[in-house]
């Protein structure tokens, strides 16, 4: 007798082995009896009856699904390879399990073929700049196609593009040949400017001769900062210095207060009375 109650208690520990299921926080189990779904079980303590009942545990965390890279030619005619990843979760667990059979492997084919599509439809130049608007419409297409698998694809990112090394060549060549473009269109610009303030400053001396000579002047001073510098006067230089310093003397003289008779040297050298 004691026998059959050790017995009994074995396989009722047993069947109670066999019945409790734990259902994680973030999954969600799908209860099948005798191979139809009965019910969705929430996480925590999940009991079942052994060998009618079968509890699938889906996880409804995000995925991080790495799509491998793709030989894709482009609209005009380039080769690259792309590679990219895709994030995406189960929100609805009963029909992740029974609309389709594996959720991962038929959203990584449906990516590739989708990435495939969506990258061959732009030029070399879209695809390196126009990343963001690649990305929304691969995101766009998945979503459509796995609505009725219970998935929600939130986001895609093309992660590498790999370009042949002719074109690699070829597009450091135009990157050069822009930068040259542009170094030329900035010293033009330079010289424009450079002429049109020369322009001004010219009207300007010629507007006041005087200001000619001071320049020369100021230049002057500025070669003869070294010692060693030696400064040829032409004579038309000299006679402007001789004029402008007989101006400033006018000037002064006009200036001054009255003063006595000057006397001043004529030519032969006999000293001459001026009255002013």
């Amino acid at each position: 007798m004691t026998v059959l109650w050790v017995v009994i208690g074995g396989l009722v520990l047993v069947g109670l082995a066999l019945s409790v299921r734990i259902v994680t926080q973030y999954e969600k189990g799908v209860l099948f009896r005798l191979g139809r779904v009965r019910s969705v079980r929430e996480p925590g303590l999940a009991m079942i009856i052994p060998v009618i009942d079968i509890l699938r545990k889906v996880s409804l965390r995000i995925i991080t699904m790495p799509i491998q890279s793709q030989g894709i030619i482009t609209r005009d005619n380039v080769s690259i390879d792309v590679s990219a990843v895709a994030y995406y979760r189960v929100v609805d667990a009963v029909k992740s399990v029974v609309a389709i059979e594996n959720v991962a492997a038929a959203i990584n084919q449906i990516a590739q073929t989708t990435l495939r599509k969506v990258v061959g439809q732009h030029t070399l130049d879209e695809t390196l700049s126009e990343t963001d608007a690649i990305n929304i419409s691969i995101r766009e297409i998945l979503d459509v196609a796995t609505v009725e698998w219970g998935v929600e694809v939130t986001l895609v990112e093309l992660k590498d593009i790999q370009l042949p090394d002719s074109m690699k060549r070829a597009m450091a060549r135009q990157a050069e040949a822009e930068r040259e473009k542009r170094a030329k269109i900035i010293a033009a610009e330079g010289e424009s400017l450079a002429a049109a303030a020369l322009g001004e400053a010219s009207d300007t001396m010629m507007a006041h001769p005087l200001a000619l000579q001071l320049r020369n002047l100021q230049s002057l001073v500025e070669i003869g900062v070294d010692k060693n510098t030696t400064v040829v006067f032409p004579a038309p230089l000299m006679s402007t210095i001789g004029e402008l310093g007989s101006f400033l003397s006018r000037e002064a003289a006009a200036a001054a207060p009255s003063s006595p008779p000057a006397q001043d040297v004529a030519s032969n050298g006999a000293p001459v009375t001026v009255t002013k």
